[in-house]
């Protein structure tokens, strides 16, 4: 259609006109909150997504970010294609080929279009349903279990994407296979079909030609966005983008930075590497992924809080909102309930406790598509037949942990500690473990052999499981690593006793502080089990009443006081001089003794104990116990012990556990608290009842 030069003219001087009008006109800024996308804050305007897209000049509608300023257009400042009313036109108008624009309406939900993320972590080492370090079943434990809930998955969506979160390879006897071409664990997550493995800590328990053999043999993606090779680039892939039915999802990578810290006694794990922070990693990867994803999903080795400094998922989502859901790990916790940003936050416990599941619904938007909704679930396997392919591919993995598992190496005379449970005297702690509220001869003989090989004069061990315990009967292999859970290395150090003195005093941080009247010892819920560690070849006291720091009370070595400026030879595992390094209480010149470095894989702890039994004690585990250690500052001994022992004991009180369940007894129980509470009937003194008549 051609229009005559007058009304060209005036169609022109009203555009340029309205230009400048529209800057008079006050103007609605919008501030984007998290979760929201263009089409819903165009209709709190009563416009549309395009529109504001375009006044904006929004190179990609599809990416909005919390905080980013919209100035919303008003009627008058939309420029439509030819508004104007026109005067009169060569051909009737009628025959005019209008175009109209169509209304933008909201999104176009396709129907079913649901997008299916699947995930595990924390496996360690379980592919059939069982615990070797005990030799029984595990209810809810293994691939074998998660195949079939996996399989289930996969019948209702084809397309669901599978990924792990890594500490896959280690633990329940995983090391008796570290000398395959590919680790069992890894050719169990290629039989069933995972798209993806995020590498855990405990992927750099072993040397680094090991892991790397792995990681070449996984047939899918490996992801890790912040561990990078000394030339610059990335040791693994950062993310993974998948196209399914059409919508674009990003998988993102991450670990904790702690590697350093946790093999510092073998640097050769993690040879030529450095690890970043993540939530600085994860905002430099979704800078790299912007306009190349539909979907964001964090596959993340990293449990919702941080630790040493570094960030936790919950941390990071509220840092880099563009996540629509993280999978977590390494916390080994269980949750699906927790959101930041509206991005939802899912971890799956561990060892296959359950089925991480993320069903994220899309709508069509413009040439893209919107997260409209997602919904997380836990499907827990406890109840879940395994997968008998499973089964039936690894039977030589299940047979050989056995068979080692019941190897003998001695005769245990009597029972290690005869109340595992300090409160119940039950061999499964639910209350308090006697273990780390008093010297045990379990603890004593963990340091009689480490101080036996290593030569040291001071030694110190941690219970990594509450309730380990030796039993009268056979001494099997299985044992052994029921009470040593790690294949730890010792080391032995040059310390003075001022750094000794700083390092029990970090140990004895795990105690909370003695508040009156209470009537148990409780732990920080903030310090994990295995970082508490109990001394030998020292006399002394922990002094609870004290605030952390200043509670080590009465130490002496051989009878004196243990000097600042005097040097002891302190052995530790391998793990612990890792942490006494990054305190600064050690480095690696003080090194004098190292297991691993004279005998390799037969300087193992575990390896030592055998070694112990056998040879120096004839095959007899004697337990004894020198309680040169105990609390102090409580009243053990208060009036109202037995009654709150055994109200614990039947139910009526319930002493707590830490959030994830990691850490029991985080509370002490008071008795004032109680009698305040009306729980518990005071108990009057002489001097408070009535005189008789």
């Amino acid at each position: 259609m051609k229009i005559r030069k007058p009304l060209t003219l005036l169609v022109a001087v009203l555009m340029i006109t309205s230009m400048f009008a529209s800057s008079a006109l006050a103007k609605e800024v919008y501030t984007v909150k998290p979760g929201d996308v263009l089409w819903k804050i165009a209709e709190q305007y009563d416009t549309t997504w395009e529109e504001i897209a375009e006044f904006n000049e929004l190179s990609n509608p599809h990416l909005i970010y919390p905080e980013q300023k919209l100035e919303i257009p008003s009627k008058e400042q939309i420029v439509e294609e030819p508004v104007v009313e026109e005067p009169v036109v060569e051909e009737p108008v009628a025959e005019e080929p209008v175009v109209e624009e169509p209304v933008a309406e909201d999104p176009v939900v396709e129907e079913g279009k649901k997008i299916t993320v699947l995930g595990t972590s924390d496996v360690h080492g379980r592919i059939y349903a069982y615990e070797y370090a005990t030799d029984s079943p595990d209810a809810d434990a293994g691939f074998a279990k998660l195949q079939t809930l996996i399989k289930q998955e996969k019948a209702k969506d084809p397309n669901a994407i599978l990924l792990d979160c890594g500490d896959t390879v280690q633990d329940n006897s995983a090391e008796l296979f570290n000398d395959l071409p590919v680790h069992p664990m890894v050719q169990a997550m290629n039989s069933i079909g995972y798209d993806l493995w995020t590498l855990g800590n405990h992927e750099f328990n072993f040397d680094k030609s090991f892991l790397d053999r792995n990681i070449d043999a996984f047939s899918n993606n490996v992801l890790a966005a912040n561990i990078y090779k000394e030339d610059g680039t990335r040791y693994v892939e950062p993310y993974k983008i998948f196209e399914k039915d059409g919508v674009r999802i990003a998988v993102v990578g991450l670990l904790p930075p702690h590697i350093p810290r946790w093999e510092a006694s073998a640097p050769e794990h993690f040879q030529g590497l450095t690890f970043t922070q993540p939530v600085e990693e994860a905002k430099k990867v979704v800078k790299e992924l912007q306009g190349k994803y539909d979907i964001l999903v964090g596959a993340f080795h990293i449990g919702p809080d941080g630790e040493y400094g570094s960030q936790g998922a919950l941390e990071i989502a509220e840092a880099v909102p563009e996540f629509n859901v993280i999978f977590c790990g390494h916390a080994h916790s269980k949750f699906s309930d927790k959101e930041v940003n509206g991005t939802k936050l899912i971890e799956p416990g561990c060892y296959g406790w359950a089925l991480a599941k993320a069903e994220i619904t899309v709508g069509k938007y413009g040439n893209g598509y919107v997260v409209e909704d997602v919904t997380v679930e836990n499907i827990e396997t406890a109840e879940v037949e395994e997968d008998k392919d499973i089964l039936n591919e690894f039977e030589f993995v299940h047979k050989k942990s056995v068979e080692d598992a019941n190897i003998v190496v001695g005769q245990i005379e009597e029972d290690y500690v005869k109340n595992v449970d300090y409160i119940t005297g039950d061999a499964k702690v639910t209350t308090m473990p006697t273990a780390q509220v008093e010297d045990t001869a379990l603890m004593d003989l963990i340091n009689e052999v480490q101080l036996f090989y290593s030569g040291a004069d001071i030694s110190s061990a941690a219970a990594f499981k509450n309730d380990m315990n030796l039993v009268k009967g056979e001494f099997k292999k299985k044992d052994v690593a029921n009470i040593y859970k790690y294949t730890n290395t010792l080391i032995g150090v040059n310390i003075t006793g001022e750094n000794l003195k700083k390092y029990m005093e970090w140990s004895a941080s795990y105690y909370n502080t003695y508040k009156e009247g209470d009537v148990t010892v409780s732990f920080n819920p903030d310090i994990r089990g295995f970082n508490y560690d109990m001394f030998a070849g020292v006399d002394y006291d922990i002094d609870i009443s004290q605030e952390a720091g200043n509670r080590i009370k009465n130490l002496t070595f051989k009878g004196e006081p243990v000097k600042d400026d005097e040097i002891y030879k302190l052995t530790i595992n391998n793990y612990r001089f890792g942490t006494l390094k990054n305190e600064g209480f050690a480095t690696d010149e003080d090194v004098f003794y190292d297991s691993y470095e004279l005998i390799q894989d037969a300087g193992r702890i575990r390896a030592l104990i055998v070694k112990y039994i056998q040879e120096e004690k004839e095959g007899k585990a004697v337990p004894t116990v020198d309680n040169n250690w105990k609390i102090i500052g409580i009243d053990l001994e208060n009036a109202y012990k037995d009654t709150v022992f055994e109200m614990i004991k039947s139910g009526e009180l319930t002493i707590p556990t830490s959030e994830d369940g990691r850490t029991p007894n985080v509370k002490s129980i008071n008795a004032n608290d109680l009698i305040e509470e009306g729980k518990l009937e005071e108990i009057k003194t002489d001097e408070e009842l009535p005189k008789a008549s």
